[in-house]
């Protein structure tokens, strides 16, 4: 076997689902598009998106030694379909994604099993990157090969659909790059239709600062009110543009365990009284961890507003004059929709 064919092997033995290789140039357009997104404004609060965006935008000024990019998609399918949650109005709704295991842990101890291969097989250096370093790691994946971004800007595949986390491994290693993947999503409109606050302003062009993910995740301070109502029962994230991509239909299994935790759909009034303590206890190993108490009940005040329960007042009332500004804001907010 080729040192390639070999390289597939043991990525798909560390539990990825696809793999790919691109040279660190061969997303060429991608400064263009990202200045495109941030001059509109489209980042909304991520700042970080506007900075060190000469790496963001060309990997070869990221790590001028790198010779390829290897790029692998972890699958982390549910095993239910997440538009059922957004029927339980007395719940949230948490992103995919969020409802086990931090990805972060998993991808990267997936990734540094392949990365100590290559070192061992190849001689090579490594630099091993799942989502926290100025790298698009959409662009590329499509230019490795693995799927292409979709209308809805997220990644998908024909062999796979779109549950997938992606992770890269920079190498000096000399790999033969594989042809990049085209757009395969034709006529449909499944994933813009769906969109409950219609954040994209045209196919394959996404508005934050209407997503509900990033709302949900990134969004510090109140919401706009013209978006609270659309928000439902959506706590954490938001999964319709991704759950009715026809292409799912060949999304396969979770490549650990993990992914399937246990924070499927969780009771609004528990999560309402959540102190700081309670918070970090309850998401520990989470991803929701990250947001922090504050940000998360404000959002479950959002969802309780919309929920319709009429027994779910005293929970927001209790939280009117909490000291978190933008918690009581929500709270009498969800008080008056009530």
């Amino acid at each position: 076997m080729s040192l390639r064919d070999r390289l597939d092997a043991e990525a798909r033995a560390a539990g990825f689902v696809s793999v790919g290789v691109c040279r660190p140039g061969a997303i060429a357009d991608a400064p263009a598009r990202l200045k495109t997104f941030l001059d509109q404004g489209h980042h909304g609060q991520m700042a970080w998106m506007a900075e060190r965006t000469a790496w963001r935008g060309d990997p070869t000024a990221l790590w001028p030694a790198a010779r390829s990019v290897v790029m692998l998609a972890h699958s982390y399918a549910p095993e239910h379909d997440p538009l059922d949650d957004l029927e339980k109005p007395a719940h949230g709704a948490l992103s995919v994604y969020a409802q086990g295991r931090d990805y972060h842990d998993v991808v990267k101890k997936a990734l540094k099993r392949v990365a100590r291969w290559m070192v061992a097989e190849a001689d090579c250096e490594v630099k091993v990157f799942v989502d926290t370093a100025p790298v698009m790691e959409k662009p590329l994946a499509q230019a490795a090969g693995i799927g292409w971004q979709g209308k809805h800007t997220n990644l998908l595949s024909r062999d796979f659909g779109n549950w997938v986390f992606l992770g890269a491994i920079f190498t000096t290693l000399d790999l033969p790059p594989d042809a990049a993947e085209g757009e395969h999503c034709g006529s449909c409109r499944k994933c813009l239709d769906v969109c409950p606050t219609d954040a994209f302003p045209a196919p394959f062009r996404l508005d934050a600062r209407r997503c509900i993910s990033y709302l949900t995740i990134e969004h510090r301070g109140p919401v706009d009110p013209e978006l609270r109502g659309k928000m439902g029962n959506r706590i954490y994230g938001c999964d319709d543009c991704l759950a009715v991509c026809p292409w799912n239909k060949f999304a396969v299994q979770a490549s650990d365990i993990r992914y399937h935790g246990p924070h499927r759909a969780p009771a609004l009034a528990d999560l309402a009284v959540l102190n700081d303590a309670d918070f970090r206890t309850v998401f520990a190993g989470s991803p929701i961890k990250r947001i922090g108490r504050d940000r998360m009940v404000r959002n479950v005040c959002y969802a309780i507003g919309n929920s319709g329960q009429e027994r779910l007042r005293p929970v927001v009332q209790d939280l009117c004059e909490d000291a978190d500004e933008a918690v009581a804001d929500a709270a009498r907010w969800a008080v008056e929709r009530l």
